[in-house]
């Protein structure tokens, strides 16, 4: 197989699916760039493309293959690379796609694959994030679970927990860089640590709450986000440390996926509602300032009753959820879910999808109302300029609140402090304090 010579350095690179995807690509993205290319130009044809994919729903499948076929007409005699669930979980279909001639099925093989292509060095991680205002860093690797609706612990199988230290010199390197948030992700977050149990020289090995301790001690004005935790892995040692942290945002997402315990059980989740509520209610305690709690909920699970799926909603309205990422279930290939009995029909889902998603902006609305009420000051990461509105920038706050405030683009990838004045189902319109 030919390297590209110097004069033929063009590249491009999409992704699909989760914050884990987007960080693998800005890591290849600056391993590129180090070696000599640089992304083409929208006019132009690149020489090598490389695609991040997705395989969490056929749908993900469906956005990947259409992706790579899009690029092989866009990029006549491109070489493309394609990584990602998908690659990992049907190699053969992938390969057999317009001008793939690399699938990575397993990551690890990454630097052995872009050797071929002329780049030596892989980065230990990143310096930037491509595009963004905010970081994402991925802190570990795999999922051990069993969920009943999931592909993702076929295609990451394993727990691959980063070093500890080799994370820390990332956070330093990207705040140095700028960044004043960032967020600490992977596919199973809770789980970093536990396959760390065997180190030598006396090394003891850090858990999730350890590391945010680490992450903490870090000084400046920035701050960091956890992107996902299961209420399971919610211990008290986690909760002390959430407490303690200055830097930590108040706003975690623990992942309920449905609000009865029957369609838990089915779903092979490992907690039931009153625990689940129960855990959040201790960090409420613990924190205090009332912290957003986000979650994701799949409807229309098999068998998933009237009843089941009105004990979601009680459930919601328990839990207080700010947001709620409402996802209909959707069939995934190589699951116990997809051959479930009792299947929902789609008509049926859309209407709880309806119904959920309006409860859902009516939550959002009574906590950034909350938030408003309590008169404190909310530190917004301006992200970009409003294009409706002129002078108003558009962000996040602490408690990952939609927020506009008075603002120019000169402010972008700051925090701008303000206080909430109204708040609609969009978000809270504040003014600079």
């Amino acid at each position: 197989m030919s390297v590209l010579t110097t004069q033929e350095r063009t590249c491009r690179l999409i992704t699909l699916g989760c914050k884990v995807n987007q960080y693998e690509t800005q890591l290849v993205r600056e391993a590129l760039q180090d070696s000599g290319f640089r992304e083409a130009r929208d006019d132009e044809s690149a020489d090598l493309c490389l695609v991040n994919t997705c395989t969490v729903t056929n749908t993900g499948d469906s956005k990947s293959r259409q992706v790579i076929r899009q690029l092989a007409k866009k990029n006549p005699g491109t070489k493309t690379i394609v990584m990602g669930c998908y690659a990992t979980r049907d190699p053969q279909a992938v390969s057999e796609l317009p001008n793939v001639i690399e699938v990575v099925t397993d990551k690890r093989e990454l630097p052995d694959v872009l050797g071929r292509f002329g780049i030596v060095d892989m980065p230990a991680g990143i310096s930037e994030f491509e595009g963004r205002h905010r970081a994402f860093v991925k802190i570990q690797d795999g999922c051990i679970l069993k969920c009943s609706y999931c592909i993702i612990p076929k295609v990451r199988p394993g727990i691959r927990s980063r070093r500890p230290a080799d994370i820390e010199d990332e956070f330093r390197r990207l705040i140095d860089n700028g960044y004043r948030e960032i967020v600490i992700s992977g596919v199973h977050v809770g789980h970093f640590g536990i396959d760390t149990n065997n180190l030598s020289h006396g090394e003891r090995p850090e858990r999730l709450w350890d590391l945010l301790k680490r992450l903490d001690r870090i000084p400046g004005d920035w701050r960091m986000r956890l992107s996902s935790i299961e209420t399971v892995e919610v211990n008290d040692d986690f909760i002390k440390a959430a407490g303690d942290c200055e830097h930590l945002c108040p706003q975690f997402h623990p992942a309920l996926q449905s609000g009865s315990d029957s369609v838990l059980a089915r779903m092979r989740r490992r907690y039931r509602v009153d625990r689940f509520v129960e855990r959040l209610d201790q960090i409420r305690d613990m924190l205090g300032g009332d912290p957003a709690f986000t979650t994701d909920i799949i409807v229309g699970f098999p068998g998933e009753t009237d009843a089941e799926f009105e004990q979601t909603l009680e459930t919601c309205r328990r839990a207080r959820f700010m947001k709620v990422h409402v996802f209909p279930f959707s069939r995934r290939d190589q699951t116990p879910a997809a051959d479930a009995k009792h299947q929902i029909p789609g008509n049926i889902i859309r209407e709880r999808v309806r119904i959920l998603s309006d409860l859902e902006r009516d939550l959002a609305v009574q906590f950034y109302e909350s938030r408003i009420a309590s008169q404190q000051t909310q530190r917004v990461l301006a992200e970009r300029v409003s294009a409706e509105q002129p002078g108003l920038l558009r962000g996040t706050d602490q408690w990952y609140i939609p927020v506009e405030v008075p603002g120019d683009e000169s402010q972008l990838g700051q925090f701008v402090e303000c206080r909430g004045v109204t708040a609609s189902r969009d978000g809270v319109v504040a003014a600079s304090v």
